[in-house]
């Protein structure tokens, strides 16, 4: 079983700007889509986008587009969600997944093999 690490959560003030790591030992991400999630206070998994393995396409949810970027450094074996202009409504816990098969477009979101164990984010004026 894959085992990710996310990592770069904290506070931050609405507008500014944060930046998660998704990494995993024993195991070489960019053979993985992998997938961003996030679980505010009280409400369901919500969606925001993902990174292909085969090509590196992104896809993002409607709600973080032009917001957030995802992007991989294969040679730290690291998965990035780069979050900009941040809301108070982005608070939440962020998760990674990985998934041996593309994912793109309609299943960019679809469900994942493996998962983080989420990292915090506050955003709060």
């Amino acid at each position: 079983q894959l085992q990710l690490v996310e990592s770069g959560g904290g506070l931050v003030q609405p507008g500014g700007s944060l930046r998660f790591s998704c990494t995993a030992a024993g195991f070489t991400l960019d053979a993985y889509a992998i997938g961003w999630f996030r679980q505010a206070p009280g409400q369901g998994q919500e969606g925001i986008g993902c990174i292909n393995n085969s090509n590196g396409r992104t896809d993002y949810a409607d709600s973080v587009e032009g917001r957030f970027t995802i992007s991989r450094d294969n040679a730290k074996n690291t998965v990035y969600l780069q979050m900009h202009s941040l809301k108070p409504e982005d608070t939440a816990v962020y998760y990674c997944a990985a998934d041996p098969y593309e994912r793109y477009g309609r299943n960019c979101l679809a469900q994942y093999e493996d998962w983080g164990q989420g990292t915090q984010v506050a955003v709060y004026s």
